[in-house]
């Protein structure tokens, strides 16, 4: 599988589109941006969203809406992975 961000003799290089962001500056100013740690660490689409949504909350992201679907996405991972409905334990 190709990376977006280079490897290389073991290292990791970020990408020239790692530097660009589209709307904002809240994933820039992150030392690890979500996109890069979902990558680096294999995650599911619904892994990689919960991150991204839990670093942007309270820096120019929609706040409390960002929680909401973080929620929503961990409520979805427990049904689709563990066959767990919204409200059980």
């Amino acid at each position: 599988m190709k990376h977006l961000f280079g490897w290389r003799d073991g290292g990791f290089l970020p990408s020239k589109a790692l530097a660009e962001q589209i709307g904002g500056t809240h994933y820039k100013s992150l030392p690890i941006q979500p996109v890069e740690f979902s990558e680096r660490n294999a995650l599911t689409f619904l892994e990689g969203c919960v991150i991204k949504r839990l670093c942007r909350h309270s820096r120019g992201g929609k706040g409390r809406q960002d929680i909401e679907k973080a929620i929503h996405e961990l409520q979805l991972i427990l049904a689709l992975h563990y066959g767990e409905e919204a409200g059980q334990a």
